[in-house]
């Protein structure tokens, strides 16, 4: 196909585009109008939701309580002020690509591949991490785990999802309240165990800082921080739900903020009520901490324990599950624009993108076999961390140089708010780094692929007339009217 520079795209000396027939688009169409904002709501918590059962306990081990409660204030902080920004963008640019689609219109083509493949570096990574956990979780519950159970839960999540994104998010909603209610009972059962000597029972180090709130120093509230994320990571992918929701100016905003409140409140109560009814030290290394807090609490087995242990193997299926369709729609939404080949966004007759759901589901079932799920997460961190930088920018970039574009949302506090969020994410992408130096090594080869792939090819082979591309022309156009 000859390349082109005025079909519904933007020229640049850098990257070409292509026409293409409305039989493309037709072939690459996603289910309008399956999800309200109460399904949004219950997407976000979902992403999350594993985060509270098992990971975040581990900063506890970095920072002592105090530590990793500063941390995830910093990080509650970050993340609420994100998703306050995320609901403007969302609002102004309601398309499949989420957060590439934010900086393809902030910063070019350039910008948008290097947001979204940052995303797709989470959300690739995260079930595979997320599928080492549910196995060793069947383990410990049936005495069946490993591969067979990472195989089987990629083949009936993924076919769940090819079948319809209507259904999935349905049952996604369902086992997500599930879970939501064992988390509720965990609270419930510690409350009448709490003691505020608990918190600080972690032994002071000699370190800077060091005293009985920060047992590590001024440094553990730093390393804590990629722990403390794990209560909230993935919540800023509601807006890839875009072009299957009824009414995405109204219904995206709502749903990011109110999974926020949500996971917040969460966050919060537990990091309070665990190690303050079983003690810090007891949970800080703790593989399931929510089981072992109520069986320290209460001196042993309960009904109570046996309920949340069972019920977290549904908190990790709604990661798992939710993670899936948030990845899908990323690759989706980038190989229809012709960042990545475009055979990955071809929709069947369900409107699902099925090569998008199953390619990344083999690699990330490769990947599982490695056993080695907390690297997997720490890489996900990174690309997660490296993607709300640029989003941020793009936030402040477009308030600054399009001011005059339609924002039916509008974040409480303008550029104020997105440049808090902006430097707490440039702390968290460092604060990777400190945790495991293999995450530099691992994520940086995966991105450099990526790259290397948009530089020598896909950047020549753009498609015309995507969503997002449109997006940039109107504003290109409005700008040379002004």
């Amino acid at each position: 196909m000859p390349s082109d520079h005025s079909a519904g795209a933007p020229a640049s000396s850098s990257v070409d585009f292509e026409k293409v027939g409305s039989d493309y688009f037709q072939q690459r169409e996603l289910k309008k109008g399956a999800a309200g904002w109460v399904l949004l709501v219950g997407l976000g918590v979902a992403y999350v939701i594993s985060g509270d059962y098992a990971g975040w306990n581990f900063g506890l081990a970095q920072g002592g309580w105090g530590g990793m409660f500063l941390a995830t204030l910093l990080m509650a902080t970050m993340y609420l002020c994100m998703c306050f920004s995320l609901a403007e963008l969302s609002s102004m640019i309601p398309t499949a690509g989420g957060g590439y689609g934010f900086a393809r219109s902030a910063f070019g083509p350039w910008g948008g591949f290097l947001t979204g493949t940052a995303i797709l570096i989470e959300y690739a990574i995260a079930p595979a991490a997320i599928a080492v956990f549910i196995g060793a979780y069947c383990q410990s519950l049936f005495g069946i785990g490993g591969w067979m159970i990472y195989l089987a839960f990629y083949i009936v999540f993924i076919g769940i999802h090819i079948f319809g994104v209507g259904e999935a998010l349905k049952l996604m909603f369902i086992i997500t309240a599930v879970a939501a209610i064992a988390l509720a009972v965990f609270l419930i059962g510690m409350v009448p165990h709490f003691d505020a000597a608990n918190l600080f029972d972690i032994a002071k180090t000699d370190a800077v800082g060091a005293s009985s709130f920060l047992p590590f120093g001024y440094v553990g509230v730093w390393a804590a921080i990629p722990y403390a994320i794990w209560f909230f990571l993935a919540v800023e992918g509601v807006p890839l739900a875009a072009e299957e929701t009824k009414n995405p100016k109204r219904d995206l905003p709502r749903g990011l903020i109110g999974a926020m409140l949500v996971l917040l409140a969460f966050a919060l109560l537990i990091l309070v009520v665990g190690p303050g009814g079983a003690g810090a030290e007891a949970l800080k290394a703790s593989g399931n901490p929510l089981v072992e807090a109520l069986s320290k609490a209460y001196g042993g087995s309960t009904w109570m324990g046996g309920f949340v242990n069972l019920v977290g193997l549904a908190g990790l299926i709604a990661s798992f599950f939710s993670i899936i369709y948030a990845y899908s729609r990323q690759i989706f939404a980038l190989s229809r624009a012709g960042y990545l080949p475009r055979k990955l966004s071809e929709t069947n007759k369900s409107k699902a993108p099925v090569l998008a759901l199953v390619i990344p589901g083999i690699i990330g079932f490769a990947l599982s076999l490695t056993g080695q799920g907390d690297l997997l997460i720490l890489v996900a961190v990174f690309g997660a961390t490296l993607s709300y930088v640029l989003m941020m920018a793009a936030h402040i970039t477009l308030r600054i140089r399009r001011p005059k574009m339609e924002r039916p949302y509008r974040t409480p506090g303008g550029v104020f708010t997105s440049g808090v969020a902006l430097v707490l994410a440039c702390i968290a992408v460092v604060a990777g780094f400190l945790v495991d130096p293999r995450v530099v090594i691992g994520a940086a080869l995966i991105y450099g692929v990526l790259i290397a792939y948009f530089a020598f090819y896909s950047r020549h082979h753009l498609v015309a007339g995507t969503p997002e591309e449109e997006f940039a022309a109107i504003q290109k156009a409005e700008e040379a009217l002004h």
